[in-house]
């Protein structure tokens, strides 16, 4: 079905759209740029179509807060949590530890800041939307662009890691380029669900898959630290930063640890979906103290059982069979965490493309055409880019210096000065908010400038970042 245009003569008088109620005899459309949200009825629906429309809007509004913290614990926790223990490694356990729990606190409070956007301005649905509050229309562009760019590379990253896994099961006995294929089909099969609450029934696996394999991983480090003649005291862990460290090897490792607390880039397409968007706290602080006890509890143990020598992703320090046994278990994270984000862009460019026609419920035939399609043409292109940069830690260091710098720190830090702080920021009682939103928006500039000169740096000169390394992927 064609977008519909306004006949000649249409009322244009404002109305909010009621995700509760059957939506009116008319397909909705957004009324400006400036004004999403406020919406206004086109053309006269049929029964069919306003079958359709009720039918869709009250699947994409069942999302409660206890779904909601699966679905975030889904899209956070996964790759992050495997390249951990080797920041650790290069940072050392004090400032491994210190950086792991302060990130995970800034990102926590940041994410509390986009609720509170959410809240505040309902009409707000996914972060080009905020991004459009806070520049206007050239804002919006370019906060679509990062936005579907963070989330494309999530997905190569999740190519790239499925690719690795299979290659450890099978003891490389195919070129990698089969396994990335295989990896791709697998992330495309899994994001064809278009509702996050559907989402989320997969995420209780998910959610099981990954604290197996992290505990299996821990578990057998452990014990092959104990194996040691002198035992884990013989461990050759530091408690600072490893030699003669380079400012790119720093910031990389860093990034990883950004990385791994990037919830907060999803949340407004999430709360869209929930039917009570006022209990978004209970599943930010829930996630926010898991993933911060999970994150350094798995970086420091496993650190300390391996030592400076620890791979990344950690599965592969395990010992040749347990490792197969943790990518095992892990199966399920990698290609459900992997497609939620495939989701995620793929709801953003189909509900606009489709803003005023019943195509964006995914409920008719056309519908789920367009949708497969897309879900088809994200997973190619990050499929793609999981090719052009078959390097783990790089990857991560790359999203999280252009993308996540922005979208957990120094945006949420901007919404709070324009938008959520009342008053003026030097009063006595914004005093402390003003420093908190003040050093979150420096962590993120910084984050971006000197993480994205240590990324490029780090592929340029390594052996693995070279132009012949990139292409020989394919070879292998």
């Amino acid at each position: 079905m064609a977008a519909i245009n306004p006949a000649p003569g249409t009322d244009f008088s404002e109305k909010k759209a009621n995700p509760f109620e059957a939506p009116s005899s008319a397909i909705m459309q957004p009324q400006s740029d400036e004004e999403v949200g406020e919406v206004r009825p086109t053309v006269e629906m049929n029964d069919y179509e306003k079958q359709k429309a009720a039918e869709g809007e009250a699947r994409f509004h069942r999302l409660g807060w206890k779904r909601l913290t699966i679905v975030l614990i889904v899209e956070a926790v996964a790759l992050g949590s495997l390249s951990l223990p080797g920041a650790f490694a290069t940072l050392g356990m004090v400032a491994g530890v210190i950086l792991s729990v302060g990130i995970g606190l800034v990102a926590l409070y940041a994410s509390h800041v986009v609720g509170q956007m959410k809240l505040k301005y309902p009409h707000i649905s996914d972060y080009p939307d905020a991004g459009r509050m806070m520049f206007g229309s050239i804002g919006y562009w370019i906060v679509s662009v990062m936005f579907c760019c963070q989330l494309i590379f999530i997905v190569g990253s999740h190519v790239l890691t499925g690719a690795i896994m299979f290659g450890n099961l099978t003891d490389n006995g195919a070129c990698t380029i089969v396994f990335t294929v295989v990896s791709a089909i697998l992330l495309f099969l899994v994001a064809i669900p278009p509702s996050f609450s559907e989402m989320a029934i997969l995420g209780y696996i998910d959610f099981a898959s990954i604290i197996a394999a992290i505990f299996i991983t821990i578990i057998a480090t452990g014990v092959r630290a104990s194996d040691l003649p002198d035992g884990a005291a013989s461990v050759a862990w530091s408690a600072w930063p490893k030699e003669n460290l380079s400012l790119a090897e720093t910031f990389i490792a860093i990034t990883n640890i950004v990385f791994a607390y990037s919830f907060a880039l999803c949340q407004f397409s999430f709360m869209d979906e929930m039917h009570t968007p006022k209990d978004y706290d209970k599943a930010i602080v829930t996630l926010g103290v898991f993933e911060i006890f999970l994150y350094t509890i798995t970086g420091a143990l496993i650190y300390a059982f391996v030592g400076p020598d620890v791979k990344s992703p950690a599965l592969l320090s395990a010992g040749p069979l347990v490792s197969k046994v943790a990518f095992g278990i892990a199966i399920p994270v990698i290609f459900i965490s992997g497609s939620i984000n495939t989701t995620v862009v793929a709801r953003y460019i189909h509900g606009h493309v489709f803003k005023n026609s019943i195509i964006r419920y995914v409920n008719t035939p056309m519908g789920w055409a367009t949708w497969i399609g897309l879900d088809a043409a994200i997973t190619v292109v990050a499929w793609v880019i999981a090719g052009a940069v078959p390097f783990f830690s790089d990857l991560l260091a790359i999203c999280s210096s252009l993308f996540v710098s922005g979208f957990t720190f120094y945006f949420p830090a901007i919404m709070w000065f324009m938008f959520i702080k009342e008053g003026k920021w030097f009063e006595r009682k914004n005093l402390v908010l003003t420093v908190g939103n003040a050093l979150t928006f420096i962590i993120g500039v910084i984050v971006l400038g000197v993480g994205t000169y240590s990324a490029i740096w780090d592929i340029v000169h390594s052996g693995n970042g070279s132009a012949a390394a990139a292409w020989a992927f394919y070879d292998r």
